[in-house]
Parts: structure tokens; sequence; C-alpha cells
């Protein structure tokens, strides 16, 4: 991967957001962390990210509805719910709008630099493919036509 990638970690537990962010930090991924939704999209509108880790029980705007939130503002963020609440409904809402992963509390910090890495490559291959698209349709546009 060509680099880190900017990640936001929104959780109310404090001593989560705390060890996590050093953990990941020891690992690279510099993280900036967050106790709310409301401060994670107010976050999201003053700087870029290419990663959100969310939980999805928090006081105030639950995860699901800050993802519908993330993704009104910038629908190419890849974005990992964490729970300690396991629900089948939750993770069909959490798919339903554009979730890239859930995972469960606790996971083993590997687990969760896999799921941020191919979230990332992910994210940055949108990203190459939308650059290419305009110069695709140059040169598609220009073959059909006579010289």
């Amino acid at each position: 991967m060509s680099s880190a990638p900017r990640l936001l970690l929104v959780d109310d537990e404090e001593r989560f957001r705390i060890t996590l962010s050093k953990l990941l930090g020891v690992r690279g991924i510099p993280v900036a962390a967050v106790g709310s939704g409301e401060e994670a999209l107010a976050e999201l509108r003053s700087k870029p990210y290419d990663v959100i880790l969310l939980d999805v029980r928090m006081p105030g705007m639950n995860g699901i509805e800050v993802l519908a939130e993330i993704k009104k503002i910038n629908p190419a963020l890849e974005v990992i719910i964490l729970t300690g609440h396991a629900s089948v409904d939750a993770a069909a809402d959490i798919m339903r709008l554009g979730g890239y992963d859930y995972l469960l509390k606790p996971c083993s910090v590997d687990e969760l630099m896999d799921k941020v890495d191919s979230a990332h490559e992910r994210k940055l291959a949108r990203e190459k493919r939308k650059e290419k698209a305009p110069v695709r349709q140059a040169i598609s546009g220009e073959e059909g036509k006579p010289r």
C-alpha cells in the first residue's frame, strides 16, 4: 500500500478510543478519535479521511444514523462498524447503507488492521477508477469520429 490510511475512530468509550488509537499508532496508522456521532460529522466536514471505525451504540446519534450521514457527506468513505452487540438487523442495515464491514468487539488488532487495509485499498482503487473514467470517455468519444 502506498500510504497509511487517514483514520477516524468514533466511539463513546474513552478508554477504548485511547487504547485503540495507541495500538494503531504503533502500527503506523495515525488516528483521530472522537466520542460521538455529532463530533464525527463535524470532523468529517473539516478534514479528509479514508476509513472510519464506528461504534453502533452511542448516546445521541447511533452508529447506523451516523453511517447514513457519513455517506451523504462523502459516499467514497469506507466505514467499518465496531460493536459489542451483535444483531442481524443492524448488520443488514449497515450493509444496505454502504458500510464496508462489521466487527464484533473485542476483535484482535490484526483482524482490525486487515479490515482497515482492505477498506483503504478499496477506496484507493475506486478513486483510481474514477480518475481514469474521463480519459476512457475522451478516448472512446474520439474513436468514433471520422477524420
